[in-house]
């Protein structure tokens, strides 16, 4: 065979592959989807899970706070065994040395009801910083929704990302196994040296450690995924168009700052921290309660018994504590003023996540068109050094070359594509609208006021509600 026809066939075997790569991938009929990652991230994340019981927790103070505006009722009993033994020491009536003994049975029981009737509000205030705090809570459990969703998104597009390039890698491989049979037919009919293989040797080389490298990446991309999703990847399928996002910085922040849950969590735990110097101040007033009890004594064998009740209301004070009560007071409003700080503080940082965001963005926009514009130069590039590989003035390491500039080319496009993604998502974080419910995700949003309504009155245990309480708990309980 004509050597020179052979390296132009060659050639044209390594155009066929290099720009029609993309169609070696077969497309499959049930592909998963970007939206179907989001779902398994939201409805599988046993972060989501934690935080939602910290949340449940948080309810359940609202309740124990009530608690001390109703009625407390405590019985207490006893039963007491009664032994006397005595000797006399002589009367006129009972001789010298008498003894006489008794033993008795006795048993008590007692009622006794108290409540709460006015304490200057310090009970209430209580109530509302418990309120406060559990909106904050609330706020927590949408910023870690961001955070897991957020975290989807990157998990599915470094999969997709992987699995380009070791697709990528794997033709590279294919072309460089060919150049090199090609390389060394040539060195056999003397028109090249051994120097020219040893180079094409060296390249294919290169091109299966890349390679292993790339699979190692997609092993570790898939683990990731389902650290995130919660199940294995599928045959993923390329993701929708970017999601729409202002053009606008500032508007953006005015967005943000309104919005986010981060800066929502603190405003509240702001309030909660006045209402709290508020509680600590009514705690060193007087406090008014009304007191009832009833009892009831007997005595086994006997006729003996009592009954008894009281009523009465009851005002106390407390005077001196050792300086604790002022003291209090004082830690309340540090406290206040530490989280009116940290409420300056995580303003700003937002504003700067938007701002990042935003940047990441505009980085990311720019490297799809530099690596476009790469991607159209390598190939035009390649096919000159074909056509001239085709007239003898190229040898076939100069096609391969052109060849690799391409592949590094597409490399860098795919990478560009995967960073877009992931900076139009993690605007909707910075500006606090990457949550389920905003992006239309088809799964049961979760509700947090729903567990809320049913403990923020603390029911009993055997009441009604408390049963019904306890249904819902055993639902939400996983093994």
């Amino acid at each position: 065979m004509d050597l020179k026809k052979q390296t132009q066939g060659l050639c044209r075997t390594v155009v066929a592959a290099v720009l029609g790569f993309t169609m070696l991938v077969p497309v499959a009929s049930a592909a998963e989807t970007l939206a179907d990652a989001l779902v398994g991230a939201y409805n599988n994340s046993g972060l989501l899970d934690q935080n939602r019981a910290v949340l449940r927790a948080a309810d359940e103070d609202v309740g124990i706070a009530k608690a001390a505006l109703k009625p407390v009722v405590q019985w207490t009993g006893s039963l007491s065994q009664n032994v006397n033994r005595s000797v006399s020491a002589g009367s006129t009536f009972v001789p010298a040395g008498t003894r006489t003994s008794t033993n008795s049975l006795s048993t008590t029981v007692n009622l006794i009801a108290s409540l709460l009737v006015y304490d200057f509000g310090a009970t209430r205030y209580a109530v509302e910083a418990t309120k406060e705090t559990v909106l904050a809570t609330r706020e927590s459990l949408v910023s870690v929704e961001q955070q897991i969703l957020l975290r989807a998104v990157d998990a599915y597009m470094t999969v997709i990302q992987t699995r380009d390039i070791v697709a990528l890698r794997e033709n590279n491989v294919r072309l460089l196994i060919q150049e090199l049979r090609a390389a060394r037919d040539r060195f056999e009919v003397g028109e090249v040296t051994r120097t020219d293989v040893a180079l094409a040797e060296a390249q294919l080389a290169q091109a299966r450690s890349g390679l292993a490298g790339a699979q190692g990446n997609l092993i570790s991309a898939k683990a990731y995924y389902k650290v995130a999703v919660g199940r294995e990847p599928g045959n993923l399928s390329k993701p929708p168009r970017l999601p729409a996002v202002s053009n606008s910085i500032k508007t953006a922040k005015a967005l943000a700052v309104r919005s986010h849950p981060d800066i929502r969590a603190v405003q509240h735990q702001v309030a909660a921290a006045e209402l709290l110097i508020r509680r600590s101040e009514a705690a060193m007033q007087p406090q008014v309660s009304v007191q009832g009890s009833v009892g009831i004594s007997d005595t086994f064998r006997s006729e003996a018994s009592t009954r008894s009740g009281a009523v009465g209301v009851q005002i106390g004070q407390t005077l001196y504590q050792g300086g604790a009560l002022s003291a209090g007071v004082r830690k309340n409003r540090a406290q206040r003023d530490a989280q009116r700080g940290n409420l300056h503080v995580v303003v700003k940082d937002v504003e700067r996540a938007v701002s990042d965001a935003y940047a990441g963005l505009a980085s990311a926009r720019a490297q799809i068109e530099a690596s476009q514009r790469q991607v159209r130069a390598a190939r035009i590039a390649f096919q000159g050094v074909r056509e001239e590989a085709a007239l003898g003035a190229r040898t076939t390491l100069d096609v391969l070359d052109a060849e690799q500039s391409l592949l590094d080319a597409q490399s860098a496009s795919v990478n560009a594509q995967t960073q877009i993604y992931v900076a139009a998502y993690s605007v909707l974080q910075a500006t606090g609208q990457l949550t389920a419910s905003k992006l239309k995700l088809p799964v049961q949003i979760y509700d947090p006021a729903a567990y809320y309504n049913l403990v923020k009155e603390s029911p009993a245990k055997l009441s009604k509600e408390g049963k019904k309480l306890d249904r819902v708990l055993r639902a939400l309980q996983k093994d």
